[in-house]
């Protein structure tokens, strides 16, 4: 089948226009209820990166999970939320991004990732561990924010999904993957092609440009997209901000391994990548290499320690 991608002129995170917009995104695909059922579980995966930079666009906006969490109920779907953050929990980062409405108005559960390993389509990544709960959900709507990326140059749907490598697994990965881009982008897509999301919906409102994935800044982008093919979608994407899919491992590797259609083959029922397209959009200054050496892992893995079991604790007790 043809895959479609839904893209959207969207300017505002006001709730009422939001929650409009994302009915006006999905319809052309069937609707929310064409990927939810009653009875369903059903992850929600944003990017969550860090807590520790709520003003710099660096994660998926908590207005979007919570329209799209209310419609999954009203699907009859349970939507539960979960990340595997690089430092902290995803409920300490969720909270510190604005997701306590969330939590508190919809009862939305947001849980902490556990691994497991599952046999992959390639053998070569069998030792990879992906998230149970991932894994195990019913439906996995993939929620990601469009960046810039120090070292992927761009990160969309697909990298979003390397969330769900569970704890500083991550980081084990940058450094065992991160010597070959192209290994990299095999282990990123291979990841997408696991946990295979039933639906993408990426928040390009506002945008993390520059030095990202959190040392950018805001920018102003203004589109929703929005496909049950997360590998056309990212490629959309691409179109939309006049990137060079040559210079992005995930979309090089979806290339190779044939799951990364062209764009003349794609079908954009609503606005075509062409019509939303801007023109100065900023990709990283420097660029740093894919791979982390040891001592980067280890001290990596005790910050986030620190911030998971000392400065969370200590924070949410001193807000009693």
């Amino acid at each position: 089948m043809q895959p479609s991608v839904s893209l959207l002129r969207v300017t505002s995170y006001n709730h009422q226009q939001l929650r409009h917009s994302l009915e006006t995104l999905l319809d052309p695909l069937g609707g929310i209820s064409n990927f939810v059922k009653s009875g369903d579980r059903v992850l929600l995966k944003p990017n969550l990166l860090t807590g520790a930079r709520p003003t710099k666009e660096c994660v998926t906006r908590p207005e979007v999970a919570y329209c799209v969490a209310q419609m999954v109920l009203e699907a009859g779907g349970q939507p539960f939320l979960g990340d595997g953050p690089a430092f902290g929990s995803a409920l300490g980062v969720a909270k510190a991004s604005g997701y306590a409405s969330l939590i508190e108005d919809l009862k939305v559960p947001i849980i902490e990732f556990k691994g497991k390993r599952y046999e992959t389509v390639s053998q070569e990544f069998n030792h990879l561990l992906l998230s149970k709960e991932a894994m195990d959900a019913d439906v996995v709507i993939n929620l990601p924010k469009v960046k810039s990326h120090v070292q992927l140059t761009m990160t969309m749907g697909v990298k979003n999904l390397f969330g769900c490598v569970p704890g500083k697994m991550k980081a084990w990965w940058h450094m065992e993957a991160g010597k070959d881009a192209d290994r990299f982008g095999d282990m990123l897509v291979e990841t997408a092609r696991v946990i295979s999301p039933d639906l993408t919906i990426v928040d390009g409102i506002l945008g993390h440009e520059g030095n990202g994935p959190s040392g950018g800044e805001p920018k102003e982008l203004g589109i929703l997209g929005a496909s049950a093919d997360v590998f056309a979608l990212d490629r959309a994407i691409l179109d939309i901000v006049q990137v060079d899919p040559a210079l992005v491992p995930t979309i090089r590797a979806s290339r190779r391994l044939g799951l990364c259609p062209e764009l003349e083959a794609i079908a954009f029922p609503l606005m075509t990548p062409k019509e939303l397209q801007i023109a100065d959009w900023q990709l990283p200054v420097n660029m740093m290499p894919i791979d982390f050496g040891a001592p980067r892992v280890i001290k990596s893995t005790f910050k986030h320690l620190y911030i998971r079991f000392i400065k969370e604790p200590m924070a949410a007790y001193a807000g009693r």
